[in-house]
């Protein structure tokens, strides 16, 4: 049945013990992920701070520390990844401690208002970025010594669409006014917390054979990757263009006069996300498996339309009608779903099998850096208004589609 079953959403197993291995990975993701969107920290958690009136601050200071916290450490964990020979160990130890930091946010949620909540949820959320970026880290190398090269992108894809159905639920349950309290958001924080430590649970019972070991670059070492594969340096560049359509989805709402309030702004941006990844992903995840580097150039020409027809829709002065900018926000979320996948894909494919994990941290330490410059330009572009902002990441997303289309095919 579990052979069945995964021949149905990835095809036929081919390496030991993979059909088993393949809906572990399933299930454990899709947790992760629904986890993901649960606590979401430009949505969730600045809802829940401005609930328990926490000073301005520490909202500003969520994504950053989210995102950075995710991506800079990579490059110093992946020399200690190199030492272990059950590298799933990492991944299984990242969830975990997700588990616990997001538990700890719904307890401050429930207990602790103004800056007290706010000093509690900056420190758990540094605790939890660092933690996924050891999952992180450690996912790429596990994912292919576990599941054939041409099953990757679907067993990815997949879980991002289950999850995504869940995501859709809770923003449901946010736009009809059923979730819109401190102590609701906070349900939904425990939730994720426990979804955290079943992934963990789960994955742990992966089968894996031991990998050789202190085989793997660690620190600043692992820059010289730029230096002897001039693909990969390509393929980052890329990438750190098309963060545009990472970046970008907030400026849409902007456009909208008619947003309405917090609820539905919150609502509005949840849907559109889980919807397109819900109806994207796992399409993203077979196109992956047969060219991913086409993906990346078609995201990226997507991504810039999408926000080219957001920016058009606002002139022609239909920004306020209920449906354009939502359908321009989809289109862009489709985008970046597809660059998500692409991008992931494409770094397993091309990287060599004792280097995965160091070619993993050295492009997302990169990658970590440049999106604190893009969002310091998208920030900059802001005063001018959102329109420029938009017509900036559009720039770099069309930039980034056409570095990607000069990359060499991994599959």
């Amino acid at each position: 049945m579990i052979e069945t079953l995964f021949t149905r959403i990835a095809g036929r197993p081919e390496l030991d013990h993979e059909a088993g291995n393949g809906m572990r990975h399933v299930a454990a993701l899709s947790m992760t992920k629904l986890a993901d969107g649960l606590i979401d920290p430009k949505l969730v958690l600045a809802w829940l701070l401005n609930a328990l009136g926490v000073p301005a601050p520490f909202v500003s200071a969520l994504v950053p520390i989210r995102e950075a916290g995710a991506l800079l450490p990579q490059v110093f964990l992946a020399g200690w990844l190199g030492r272990m020979r059950q590298r799933r160990w990492m991944w299984v130890a990242g969830a975990l401690v997700q588990g616990l930091a997001a538990g700890l946010i719904a307890v401050a949620a429930i207990t602790l208002t103004g800056a007290e909540a706010g000093w509690a949820f900056v420190v758990a959320l540094g605790g939890l970025a660092v933690a996924r970026a050891a999952s992180s880290v450690s996912y790429k190398d596990i994912l292919g010594k576990t599941v054939g090269k041409s099953r990757r992108g679907a067993v990815t894809g997949f879980s991002g669409s289950v999850a995504s159905a869940g995501v859709v639920v809770f923003a449901l349950l946010l736009v009809s006014g059923a979730l819109q309290d401190a102590i609701a958001l906070a349900g939904a924080v425990a939730l994720a917390a426990f979804l955290f430590l079943a992934a963990a649970l789960i994955f742990a019972g992966l089968r894996e054979a031991p990998s050789a070991v202190a085989q793997q670059a660690g620190g600043l070492e692992l820059f010289r990757y730029f230096r002897e594969d001039p693909n990969f340096t390509r393929f980052v560049v890329a990438r750190g263009f098309l963060t545009a359509t990472a970046l970008s989805p907030p400026y849409i709402v902007l456009l909208s006069g008619e947003a309405g309030g917090a609820l539905g702004q919150l609502g509005a941006l949840v849907i559109a996300s889980a919807a397109a990844a819900f109806l994207s992903s796992w399409a993203w995840g077979r196109f992956s498996d047969r060219s991913s580097r086409k993906v990346l150039v078609a995201a990226g020409g997507l991504g810039a339309g999408a926000m080219l027809f957001a920016v058009g829709l606002h002139g022609l002065g239909l920004g306020a009608t209920y449906w354009a900018l939502p359908l321009a926000l989809f289109g862009l979320m489709i985008a970046h779903h597809g660059v998500r996948t692409g991008r992931s894909t494409y770094l397993v494919d091309i990287a060599p099998e004792h280097a995965r994990a160091g070619y993993a941290a050295a492009s997302n330490t990169a990658i970590g850096v440049l999106l604190l410059v893009a969002g310091l330009v998208g920030g900059g572009l802001s005063v001018i208004g959102p329109v420029a902002s938009l017509l900036g990441f559009a720039a770099l997303a069309l930039v980034g589609a056409g570095i990607a289309l000069g990359l060499r095919e991994a599959e």
